[in-house]
């Protein structure tokens, strides 16, 4: 029986998994694709998650992969205006006064890695969840493989599949919310936006073509993420692209398409994160729209607040009670503080350029970051108040009384 079975290999699966195995807990992670995908999907991780990848020990790695970023721009279609700010204000205040920019497939690679070099792991692609039983003692999978199906047992498992979660669909979790009327389309090109005055991260204002653009690599790799009306087809995205294009990219250069990816936004979360032995984390539990880039934030505090604490119920005999308070700290988080502000980015760069009150009033709000640093320091801390504190001390102060 392993200690802990996780249910997904993507970035937060494989984040969990390594915290578990440098602790000693042993794991397994499963995952139902031959590889790790690579789609155009989260690629910005703030100043505030670096710390958690450095207890990891693979910052060093994945900075050596991104690339670091410290300057905003907002084009505002409707006014004419670049308003640019810097992170600089954090200068002194945190080791790592800086974004880092890499795709997520990247980041969940170096994990993989790192994971691989621990005798206490095991990792098995291709390897898809059909059944889940639990019982007092454990929880029993049953999976199938290219070698036919087996049965798996393990004393816990994270569901960390991705918002089309099995996990949280054998366990008949509603996933409550709503989904936009709207498709994104993620795409990664080969662009020269530095050389028309884009800071590395732009948020273009329009109502018809606003866009995020951050840049991926020093090669010259962009993210571009437009949106348009889900009800088009989806099959025929591709030939929509080119005139995107023509009013999102500035000047008349050539590009180089890479790779694109559509995808519906939702704005949901999980009844609940921990039913028995089971426990959600990352898109199982809870998923955002983009913009602004808090889903796979979300996703990392979900894992820096879940390992710990599962790692000293498996390893110290704690009280199994810290990981409903993970459960609970986790959503409240997510429905009070990320959802909300997700959605009001989406407003503004998406849907505010037709003017009136609203707009204003964001313009305002920007307009201020650019003049105000002390404004600028408390907005550039809203993602550090994600983060959940550590849970594991109250944990072992109940062992101890």
């Amino acid at each position: 029986m392993e200690d802990v079975i996780i249910i997904g290999g993507g970035p937060v699966g494989f984040i969990n998994a390594l915290g578990l195995a440098q602790a000693g807990v042993r794991v397994s992670v499963l995952e139902g694709e031959p590889h790790i995908i690579n789609s155009p999907r989260a690629a910005v991780y703030f100043w505030s998650v670096l710390d958690g990848l450095g207890r990891l020990g693979i910052l060093e790695e994945a900075e050596a992969a991104g690339i670091r970023k410290q300057e905003y721009t907002y084009l505002v279609r409707r006014t004419g205006e670049r308003i640019a700010y810097t992170m600089d204000i954090l200068n002194g205040r945190t080791p790592h006064p800086y974004n880092l920019h890499l795709g997520q497939h990247r980041l969940a690679e170096i994990a993989m890695r790192r994971l691989q070099s621990f005798s206490n792991a095991t990792i098995r692609f291709g390897t898809r969840l059909q059944q889940l039983r639990q019982d007092a003692q454990g929880v029993t999978l049953s999976v199938a493989s290219g070698q036919g199906a087996a049965q798996l047992r393990a004393k816990w498992v994270i569901g960390a599949d991705g918002a089309a979660s099995t996990v949280r669909r054998l366990l008949g979790l509603s996933f409550d919310g709503m989904t936009w009327a709207e498709r994104f389309v993620a795409t990664n090109v080969y662009y020269d936006f530095e050389r028309h005055g884009y800071a590395r991260s732009t948020f273009v204002i329009d109502d018809q073509f606003g866009a995020v653009i951050a840049i991926l690599s020093n090669e010259g790799l962009w993210r571009c993420t437009y949106m348009e009306d889900a009800g088009l087809s989806e099959e025929t995205y591709l030939e929509r692209l080119p005139r995107a294009y023509e009013s999102i990219l500035p000047g008349r250069g050539r590009y180089e398409l890479e790779r694109a990816s559509p995808y519906r936004m939702h704005q949901r979360s999980a009844q609940r994160y921990r039913a028995g032995r089971v426990v959600l984390a990352g898109d199982a539990a809870h998923v955002t729209n983009p913009t602004g880039g808090l889903g796979l934030t979300s996703g990392l505090f979900d894992s820096y607040a879940l390992y710990p604490a599962l790692a000293a119920v498996v390893l110290e005999g704690a009280d199994d009670e810290v990981l409903d308070r993970y459960a609970a700290a986790r959503r409240d988080t997510f429905v009070n503080r990320v959802s909300p502000q997700a959605t009001a980015n989406k407003q503004l760069i998406f849907h505010a350029n037709g003017g009136g009150q609203r707009l204003e009033e964001a313009l305002a709000g920007l307009r201020r970051l650019a003049a105000d640093p002390e404004f600028l320091y408390e907005r550039l801390m809203f993602t550090k108040t994600l983060e959940t504190p550590p849970l594991l001390e109250d944990s072992r102060a109940g062992l101890a009384g």
